[in-house]
């Protein structure tokens, strides 16, 4: 009987499945209340939030050290320890209302943030099969959806009928996810890879399509989460409540069609989906440039909210050019490189903020026109040998290469 039981939930999967649960327990209460509590305690302006959240960009930028971590710990395990730190910076962020507090804070969670979907993001790329990875990401992200709208509906009502204070709530938040990840610990057996992974920095001309689309996703995706979010509560006045309104629409968007849009995804190919989503996106930026009503801006962010599920194109894209043993380095590598103008992005362009709110989404919309032109060069059938329609710099002795040292890894 139990053997029946621990093939029904102690499954990789499953595990994934409880990954997306614990991981938007901590961040997405500590995202929902970061705008609010940094303004109404600590007196941050547009400069102050741009360096923090440059800071919190850091850990992502070194997310390519995840290889030589992998060298002492394995994947699974390190995913697990990564999300119990994330729990711990969430936990202590209410007790340091003030500058270098809130830095110090943000970077420890960010360590287990940025780490914990380098490493979930191979781990997931390793255990599910080209067939089924767009549709069961998509599930994934439902999953942490659902998560997300129950957390919201927690803390509004937390903030409006309780009154509680930001510090409890942020303890309450980050020692849940703490707890979550204890459990996995102890929970879960370990799950060995298919395939043996490189144990050294993986970066491939060959990849190149795939590491300049990372690239403009990251700078673009900075200025929706810093900016953005920043606006409602600058510009427009939005409170702690109603910004966790707005993020309880987002999420139930994402609850209902991110499985149907991974689905999709399986469906029209990659090129088309990427397409969609940064037409859209340079819609979105444009209106946010020059956007004055508040419930008009809600809506935008809503919209471009929407498309962050388009988004597992690109790693599915990644999933069927890539040879199997370089999933786990590369997706360190691929953080980095999302995070190389991440780093640069919030603390620059909020400087820019202070002087135009305009230019800064606009700035937006150039990243979503450059993610356009590359996402055309996508293949209709993505794969070893097809992995750009032009611009392929590699001889084809390189691919046979790969093919052999992935071999002798086994």
């Amino acid at each position: 009987m139990e053997l029946v039981k621990e093939r029904t939930w102690q499954r990789p999967v499953m595990l994934l499945v409880l990954m997306s649960v614990a991981m938007p327990v901590a961040f997405s209460a500590w995202s929902a209340l970061l705008n609010n509590f940094v303004v109404e305690r600590a007196a941050f302006t547009g400069v102050e939030i741009g360096i923090l959240q440059s800071l919190r960009e850091v850990p992502g930028f070194l997310a390519f050290t995840t290889v030589f971590v992998l060298l002492i710990l394995k994947e699974q395990t390190f995913a697990v320890l990564a999300l119990a730190l994330l729990g711990l910076g969430v936990a202590i962020t209410g007790f340091f209302p003030f500058e270098y507090g809130l830095y110090f804070s943000t970077v420890l969670m960010s360590v287990g943030f940025h780490y914990f979907e380098a490493v979930k993001l191979s781990l997931a790329l390793q255990w599910l099969s080209k067939g089924e990875a767009p549709q069961v990401l998509g599930k994934l992200i439902s999953v942490a959806a659902i998560t997300s709208l129950v957390v919201y509906a927690v803390l509004w009502l937390l903030l409006e009928i309780f009154a509680i204070d930001y510090i409890w709530i942020f303890a309450l938040a980050g020692s849940l996810c703490f707890a979550l990840a204890l459990f996995m610990w102890l929970g879960f057996p370990h799950f060995e890879p298919a395939t043996k992974q490189h144990s050294h920095l993986v970066l491939r001309k060959r990849y190149w399509l795939y590491y300049g689309l990372t690239f403009f996703s990251g700078a673009r995706r900075q200025i929706f989460m810093v900016f953005a979010a920043f606006l409602m509560v600058e510009k427009f006045g939005y409170s702690a409540a109603q910004v966790t309104l707005l993020f309880l629409i987002n999420y139930a968007f994402n609850w209902l069609f991110a499985e149907r849009i991974g689905a999709l995804i399986g469906r029209i190919g990659e090129r088309t989906a990427l397409s969609l989503e940064y037409v859209g996106l340079i819609i979105v930026f444009t209106a946010y440039a020059f956007v004055t009503n508040p419930y008009i801006a809600a809506g935008l962010y809503v919209i471009d909210h929407m498309f962050f599920a388009l988004a597992i194109a690109i790693s599915t894209y990644f999933q069927k050019i890539a040879d199997q043993a370089d999933m786990a380095s590369s997706a360190g590598v691929s953080f980095t490189i999302n995070h190389i103008a991440a780093v640069v992005v919030p603390a620059a362009l909020g400087l820019v903020w202070i002087h135009s709110h305009s230019v800064v989404f606009l700035i937006g919309t150039g990243f979503a026109v450059c993610s356009l032109v590359l996402a055309q060069n996508v293949p209709r059938q993505p794969a070893p040998g097809n992995e750009v329609i032009w611009g392929s710099i590699f001889p084809p002795e390189d691919i046979n290469r790969d093919h052999a040292q992935t071999r002798s890894a086994r």
